[in-house]
């Protein structure tokens, strides 16, 4: 909060920010007579939109003290947005203003009495922002007397010309709100004032401990190691201390410089043209003892101006004339300071993972970057540019094009752009018109950051090609404002295919980290399954619900050009693909304003999205958390650096995960979520009751047992059977329980595998994992499909032996099995291929990684409600862990909810240790000694294809523990179909008639996403479902959900509109539903009638089927 005085000395504590939509209400109320006259009547919501800069004051109250919307172009049509630069130099002689270092103020709006000090504190405010701005300019058609408080702030600008339309022409120079810094040579006298800052900011500098060290270091200056000092008022606020004495063969150990042509040989003489921007080289693997480099080797500054920063580099680059380069490290988990943002990330090497992190700029970084449209003489350039780079004679292709027609094959638009410094093409940017802007608004929420309706389709792009010299990515959102601006676009959009799809990929983009420092990822949505045949003409356009090729979706927009990212540096080490691993990975990628640019994620297969989906590869059953097209939309292959193996042992004292293969990882946070596998059963012997079946088996494995645990497991076993197995003689065994046994005997059957060659082994009911089908329906329908098919089931089995007990049991040719009940005989069965799902447990790795480390492990590893262990930079999440005993909660753990909604959870908690507008939370006991559990309400999940043809799935709340057998279901339940017929469905309401449970068993495929979004609604919201069925009106519940009327409900944003309706009803009962029956007030039965009709506008283009108010 500031303080912000009036004009009457009334003192008012603002926040100045960046303006939300939310504002737009409060700012409209601002604007009076003398702001129309002045800037025109505005559209609030649509300036918001368009703007690059737009600062919000608020009161305590959040109230809109002051509000100022800045642009890259002057008001209205007073010049072509494209041209105002030479109009602004020719007719108001205002030579200095260049697109980089100027913005045009479209509109002031402020409080009466505090409009004075709110201008001040704006044009402060926006100075601060944007460290290259130096000119604020208001030009505009509008020709009207300036209000007292923006005469304060600007100053008319002198026509050169007469000639030329006539308007309001001011300007407002930064040296009279935000100066620059002055820079001199430090001083030992310089020593008490810096000392405060010093101790002010020690924890950044924690080598800096000794008495006197900075008087010595004052002292110590020589021609190689100098200090420098900023001054604001002749107070010296910051100081640098840096250096030409540099250790390169050190760097290029740790850090790929392989790109930095020049970074080992200093320059010949000054007078050579140094500022040119560096070639991009393959290193000889050779480092000169002479460097080229100077090196900060500490620096602080008052956070009051740390914006200013920047004021330090040209200073730096002078006193070293015959240097082109300057570095600085900072340790990865420093937070990002404004400094860096004008230097390079310099990437490790791949086989290094240093402590510290370096940055780079370039002497051509102190140079402008001019951004202008392609011409035909550029075609060399741009070709020398790109080559040696992948696809780049696509990238050509279309640049020909741009030159010949300005279109693609198809006739779409295209447009070309380059960026040079002091002559030299640095970059280069194809435009082509986004086509498939309804497809985009339909699959990814776009609308999390545009008004769509306030963006015409002609304003939408696609970036088609990027290349750009790594020294100039530091100019990369200069590059994109300007594009914007000259293509005359709002919206430019970027599609990231995965490699499992690279005949999609046509686009030049190097390198893919300048986007994704640029752009906001944007999440895919839910998608409806609709049901087309039904729906008929009423179904959404075929260019909505036709599928693409998965892909991952960035935007850049015009008020996104001026938002610097928060760099985070952290390592952060994900060990397993686990749907908590993977859906904490998915939070930390999708945060629009943080970059992080080391996430490791350690696999034992790699990818996961890469082997396909449960559907293609069967065996297992899924937890629909993520399929192969989900990850593909996400960017977890840009953001995220995957290490295949597994890990072996954690060295907490050096922070660093020992993988098999002998890598090692290093961490400063280290997230376990490896979860639970199926292991290697050891076999008992032939009395069970001398051996605990739990016990891990330690000898060779027989190259014909596959135990299955993922899709590469899955896939392998596949492969295997198809060559060695489906078309030769012998029996297959499958080994386990629960759902996958019945699943991996479907993926035997759809092989081609007789039904008489598969034997079902069944382990007994009272064991770990041993849950059944969730309903005595389902596990009589399959066990009647087995029984047609005429597998063998067997249950209540023990492994006893292999080989009839051979030491080496390869291959696997027979096996025998044991009983609990004394007067069963051994089972003995011939073993063509042995499948295991038995015995789940934490990984032998895994346990002993754990366990040698000294983590708390107790059957599982222990952590608190906040996923903390006893190590403060370990965590652990999902099935892989277990409460401490001091919650006394035993029968809670993760295993228990929705590995999804867990990984997501762990996110929030670890993300305000890198988010700083969020604060992080202090773990404290309650001050009676109770501890909470923390309890999640998303469904546990399990589908897949059953014995039959079934297609199964079963949604129910968390239980408090893992069921055996099949669950005892309550009376109540809607039931209609039979398995017999293929159309089981069976849904449960608890006793608030809430869906807490469902089981589907059908023929045809199930439309998943649908009924995975019924959980948790109320049966009134589902069109009065129980009352329907207690009248005989609902015969068959697959049916009656491709109604259209049940349409909207799966729709990702109903629960929205459910929220919305909870407001309307302040009767409404529970947190989670309302009884639409007790809007009973006229006022209320109104509101949500227009709540209703809002909400089937705004997603017209999803729903169709719904009458609009214009066609009633």
């Amino acid at each position: 909060m500031r303080a912000l005085t009036s004009a009457r000395g009334q003192e008012e504590a603002v926040t100045v920010r960046r303006s939300e939509s939310a504002d737009a209400q409060g700012i409209d109320r601002l604007i009076g007579p003398s702001a129309v006259a002045l800037f025109g009547r505005v559209n609030v919501i649509h300036l918001l939109e368009k703007a690059n800069l737009a600062v919000t004051l608020a009161n305590g109250k959040d109230e809109i003290v002051a509000h100022a919307s800045f642009f890259d172009h002057p008001i209205g049509d007073v010049v072509d947005q494209t041209r105002w630069e030479p109009f602004l130099q020719s007719h108001l002689g205002a030579e200095a203003c260049t697109p980089l270092n100027t913005l045009f103020l479209h509109l002031f709006v402020a409080q009466k009495d505090f409009a004075a000090a709110s201008a001040k504190k704006i044009m402060r405010a926006v100075f601060d922002a944007v460290s290259e701005l130096e000119h604020v300019c208001l030009v505009g058609p509008h020709v009207a007397a300036l209000e007292p408080a923006l005469q304060d702030v600007f100053e008319p600008l002198q026509r050169a010309t007469e000639a030329g339309p006539r308007c309001s022409a001011l300007i407002g120079h930064r040296h009279r709100h935000c100066p620059k810094l002055h820079i001199r040579p430090a001083r030992v006298e310089d020593h008490d004032d810096l000392m405060d800052i010093f101790e002010e900011q020690a924890k950044l500098l924690p080598s800096f401990d000794r008495p006197y060290f900075l008087a010595e270091l004052l002292d110590s200056q020589d021609q190689k190691n100098h200090a420098a000092v900023c001054e604001s008022d002749g107070v010296p606020v910051g100081l640098v201390l840096f250096t030409c004495d540099v250790d390169l063969n050190l760097l290029d150990e740790l850090f790929e410089l392989s790109f930095l042509d020049g970074f080992q040989e200093p320059a010949a003489s000054t007078t050579r043209s140094s500022a040119s921007p560096p070639e991009e080289t393959q290193s000889t693997g050779h480092i000169s003892e002479s460097s080229n480099v100077a090196s900060i080797q500490a620096f602080v500054i008052d956070k009051d101006y740390e914006t200013r920063s920047v004021d330090f580099i040209p200073y730096i680059f002078n006193f070293f004339p015959d240097l082109d380069f300057c570095i600085i490290s900072v340790p990865t988990t420093s937070p990002e300071f404004p400094l860096l943002q004008s230097f390079l990330r310099v990437p490790p090497r791949a086989s290094r993972s240093p402590p510290r992190q370096l940055y780079v700029l370039h002497r051509a970084g102190l140079s402008v970057v001019e951004v202008r449209p392609a011409a035909a003489a550029d075609r060399p350039a741009v070709s020398d540019l790109v080559t040696g780079l992948r696809l780049s004679g696509s990238l050509l292709r279309d640049l020909d094009r741009v030159y010949e027609t300005r279109r693609d094959p198809d006739g779409v638009p295209l447009q070309a752009f380059v960026a040079q410094v002091l002559g030299q093409v640095v970059g280069v940017l194809i435009l082509r018109d986004e086509q498939d802007i309804r497809y985009l608004c339909a699959r990814f929420n776009v609308e999390n950051f545009i008004y769509f309706s306030h963006h015409g389709a002609e304003e939408h792009a696609q970036v088609l090609h990027l290349v750009l010299k790594r020294c100039c990515r530091p100019s990369g959102r200069h590059l994109f404002k300007e594009v914007l601006r000259l293509a005359r676009r709002s919206c430019l959009f970027h599609r990231s295919y995965p490699p499992s799809h690279p005949g999609q990929e046509d686009s030049c983009v190097h390198h893919l980290d300048f986007v994704l420092d640029c752009a906001v990822p944007v999440r895919p949505r839910r998608q409806i399954v609709y049901p087309l045949e039904e729906l008929g003409v009423n179904a959404p356009s075929r260019q909505i619900t036709e599928d693409q090729a998965p892909f991952a979706l960035s935007l850049v927009s015009r008020k996104l050009t001026l938002e610097p990212k928060v760099t985070v540096n952290a390592r952060i080490v994900v060990v397993g693909a686990s749907d908590t691993g993977l859906s904490f990975l998915e939070v930390l990628c999708l945060c629009p304003h943080l970059r992080f640019h080391n996430l490791t994620l350690v696999s034992t297969h790699g990818y996961p999205g890469d082997h396909g989906d449960h559907e293609d590869v069967g065996f297992l059953s899924t937890s629909h958390a993520f399929s192969s097209r989900d990850l593909a939309q996400l960017p977890l292959h840009s953001c995220v650096t995957v290490v295949t193996g597994k890990m072996v042992g954690i060295n907490r004292k050096s922070k660093c995960v020992r993988v098999s293969g002998g890598a090692k990882v290093p961490y400063d946070h280290l997230v376990l979520c490896t979860g639970l596998q199926y292991q290697v059963p050891r076999p008992t012997g032939v009395d069970p009751s001398r051996s605990w079946p739990g016990s891990r088996y330690t000898g060779p494995v027989p190259s014909n047992l596959f135990t299955l645990n993922d899709l590469h497991d899955c896939s392998a076993a596949r492969r295997w059977l198809r060559a060695n197995f489906v078309e030769l003689e012998g029996d297959a065994v499958v080994y386990g329980s629960g759902v996958d046994v019945f699943t991996t005997a479907e993926a035997l059957l759809g092989l081609g595998v007789r039904g008489g060659r598969v034997h079902l082994v069944l382990t007994p009911p009272e064991l770990p994992g041993a849950s059944g089908l969730g309903d005595p329906v389902v596990e009589k329908a399959v066990a009647v499909a087995l029984g047609e098919a005429g597998v063998r089931v067997h249950r209540g089995r023990l492994l006893a032996q292999m080989n009839d007990g051979e030491v080496n049991p390869e291959p696997l040719a027979s096996v025998t099995f044991a009983s609990h009940e004394e007067e069963e005989p051994l089972l003995r069965l011939r073993c063509g291929v042995f499948l295991n799902v038995s015995n789940k447990g934490v990984d032998r790795d895994a346990f002993q990684s754990i366990n040698n480390s000294f983590l708390v492990f107790d059957s599982r590893l222990v952590v608190s409600a906040s996923f903390h262990t006893s190590d403060p930079a370990v965590s652990g999440a999902g099935p892989l862990t277990k409460l401490s005993r001091c919650y006394y909660a035993d029968e809670w753990s993760h295993a228990n909810f929705n590995s999804k909604e867990v990984g997501r959870d762990l996110a929030a908690m670890l993300l305000p240790l890198f988010d700083p507008t969020l604060e992080v939370a202090v773990e404290r006991p309650p001050p009676d000694g109770g501890r909470l559990v923390p309890l999640y309400k998303q469904p546990k999940v399990k589908g897949g294809k059953l014995p039959g043809g079934f297609n199964y799935l079963h949604v129910t709340k968390p239980p408090p523990t893992e069921p055996t057998g099949a669950q005892q279901l309550q009376d109540g339940g809607i039931v209609t179909g039979r398995p017999e017929t293929g159309n089981y469905f069976r849904l449960q309401l608890d006793a608030g008639e809430l869906v807490e449970t469902l089981t589907c068993l059908s023929l045809k495929p199930l439309p998943f996403s649908n009924y995975l979004s019924l959980f948790g609604k109320h049966q009134q919201l589902l069109g009065r479902l129980s009352s329907r069925y207690q009248q005989g009106l609902v015969h068959d519940l697959h049916s009656f959900f491709t109604q259209s009327c049940c349409v909207s409900v799966y729709l990702d944003r109903f629960s929205d509109f459910q929220l919305e309706l909870q407001q309307i009803n302040s009767n409404a009962v529970g947190a989670f539903y309302v009884y639409l029956s007790r809007f009973e007030t006229e006022e209320e039965l109104s509101s949500l009638r227009s709540s209703a009709v809002k909400y089937l506008t705004y997603n017209r283009n999803l729903l169709p089927m719904f009458a609009s108010p214009g066609q009633l």
